[in-house]
């Protein structure tokens, strides 16, 4: 399910990040806000909310009102920060066992203000997801569903690597979709649990992804669960990436565009292009743009002539 190369590349990165430790913690504080405007932004976007990412911190670090913005968008905004801000506080509390009472008041803090009326709640009624295939089970199921995710969560969170944990466990839930609305929001939240208490930092699916992020959802629903596994790494490794950047005394290599790196390589901007898509070559996506490093590239060769 996850590849012996890719899973060795995120394990050293981690373990490069834990020796790191302890971190300073005036940096770490600057992360943590870049992360959580990033992930409210991206993760509102998906849904649909209108607000930039620009506009997103104005509305949380400011309280500016953006003028002809709706008013939802601006409490969704501050929804999803609090239940970020909730989030952080049972990790480093290692109160971070996830239930179902945690995923109900993670629900109840992303709809807080936008639906009271159900916040926390289970659906009583049928649901539709736009776009998808996916026809989510009748409300009568869900709270037998929700057992069921929680006993299998219990069974495979010592058998399965965090990454494809948190990954699985996201599809489950959203496939379930236990509330009325608040779905995505809600489970790309309890991802982020099964990660950061195993000590990743806080993995952001891209709004620029979202095409993407609905197909491989859409392949996990017909049972190969590869690609979703695989594009949770790569937001996995992005936020690795930026923390090792970060914190590491030493050059760890400068990102440049593949394009720019093909020049000085033996491979076509294509074929890196190819080798990021598909996890082969560590790279991190910046808006609809891949980089990387000549440090990973020359892994990567390394790599191919030990197989051979």
């Amino acid at each position: 399910m996850l590849d012996p190369r890719i899973q060795k590349r995120l394990d050293e990165k981690l373990k490069k990040l834990n020796a790191l430790r302890p971190l300073n913690i005036s940096q770490v504080q600057k992360l943590r806000e870049q992360l959580e405007i990033e992930m409210t932004y991206n993760s509102n976007a998906i849904e649909g909310n209108s607000l930039t990412l620009r506009e997103t911190w104005l509305v949380l670090h400011e309280g500016i009102t953006i003028k002809g913005k709706p008013l939802k968008d601006h409490l969704e905004a501050k929804d999803h920060r609090d239940a970020l801000e909730f989030l952080y506080e049972l990790v480093s509390g290692n109160q971070c066992t996830i239930s179902e009472h945690l995923i109900r008041q993670l629900h109840q803090l992303v709809v807080r203000e936008t639906e009271k009326e159900y916040a926390g709640k289970y659906r009583d009624g049928a649901v539709i997801i736009g776009g998808a295939m996916h026809i989510p089970p009748d409300a009568s199921q869900v709270p037998g569903l929700m057992k069921e995710l929680m006993e299998w969560l219990q069974k495979n969170e010592k058998k399965l690597h965090p990454v494809v944990l948190s990954a699985l466990l996201h599809h489950k839930l959203v496939a379930i979709h236990p509330f009325f609305d608040g779905n995505g929001r809600t489970s790309r939240l309890v991802m982020n649990v099964t990660l950061m208490r195993k000590g990743i930092p806080l993995a952001v699916i891209l709004k620029a992804d979202r095409k993407k992020y609905y197909t491989v959802l859409q392949k996990a629903d017909d049972g190969n669960t590869e690609p979703l596994v695989l594009f949770v790494v790569q937001s996995v490794e992005r936020s690795l990436d930026l923390y090792i950047r970060t914190f590491a005394k030493e050059d760890t290599g400068k990102l440049v565009k593949l394009s720019d790196a093909a020049r000085s390589a033996k491979y076509s901007a294509k074929y890196l292009n190819l080798l990021a898509r598909t996890g082969k070559l560590f790279a991190v996506k910046r808006g609809r743009l891949w980089y990387t490093t000549k440090e990973a590239i020359r892994e990567y060769e390394q790599g191919r002539l030990r197989k051979r």
